[in-house]
């Protein structure tokens, strides 16, 4: 396998503010991955999304014109439930989220239940009640352990910005007493998952992200490389501001995915 600019061989590659915000393609997104593709260079599409279903990521992906299958799809979800399915195989699991989730959690062979669950997983749940949140705190005080799929405070809508994960995440930590174990970035399991799916040294491979706090920090956890595109939440002007307030930095900033490009596949085409 040819070794690509900093010794890596392989990428993993946010989606949301990197690749499209919302239902629009970043431009040059397209041409990155149809590159990648015709230079055969390993790649996964990596997404703390834990809504929908690799299938559905993919889906969306070609909508927009960005070659995609699911197969290439990595969610916090899925990483959630392989990592809950390889500790405690076949436990009884509550889930606090929506289909993406109970999808992944089924297709991981784990027992589905709605009464004294072994483990309490969490993701973005559009339906989150009051019940929910009482329901969630008795189990984990009762010794469930929380799982939770990504620590996202906030959410981008074409409405604008609604509560995420880490929300939600927030009120049961305060009436469990309980910080759960997240799954999704910065923390490195997903990137963990990912780099497993490649077969892969975490040091033969580079994030490529448009967040400082989670995308890069998440491949700095994970021990891999990190290229930071200035495509979404960082820019040029307040890249400083989030340097100081991440403490991590890039090995790579490009102004767009046409930089990127051009860096990583050799082309400038």
């Amino acid at each position: 396998m040819r070794i690509l600019p900093e010794g890596w061989k392989a990428y993993l590659i946010d989606l949301d503010g990197t690749l499209y915000h919302g239902p629009q393609m970043i431009p040059g997104a397209d041409e990155l991955i149809s590159t990648l593709r015709a230079k055969r260079i390993p790649f996964l599409f990596v997404t703390n999304n834990s809504s929908r279903t690799p299938e559905e990521v993919a889906v969306h992906l070609e909508t927009m014109g960005i070659s995609a299958r699911a197969e290439e799809v990595c969610t916090s979800a899925v990483a959630a439930a392989r990592y809950i399915a390889e500790d405690q195989p076949g436990c009884k699991v509550a889930a606090i989220g929506e289909a993406g989730l109970i999808k992944a959690l089924n297709e991981a062979g784990l027992q589905l239940v709605q009464e004294q669950p072994d483990v309490v997983v969490q993701g973005i749940d559009r339906q989150f009640t009051y019940d929910t949140l009482t329901r969630a705190a008795r189990w984990i005080r009762g010794g469930a352990r929380y799982v939770l799929t990504n620590p996202d405070l906030l959410l981008p809508s074409q409405e604008g910005l609604m509560p995420g994960a880490g929300t939600l995440s927030a009120a049961i930590q305060a009436a469990s007493g309980v910080k759960p174990k997240v799954i999704g970035k910065p923390a490195a399991p997903l990137m963990d998952f990912a780099i497993a799916r490649l077969g892969l040294a975490a040091s033969e491979v580079a994030v490529i992200g448009d967040n400082l706090h989670t995308d890069i920090a998440a491949g700095v956890n994970a021990g891999c490389g990190t290229i930071l595109a200035l495509t979404g939440v960082t820019t040029v002007d307040n890249l400083p501001e989030y340097v100081k307030s991440s403490g991590v930095e890039a090995n790579m900033v490009c102004r767009d995915l046409k930089e990127v490009r051009e860096r990583i596949c050799g082309t400038n085409q």
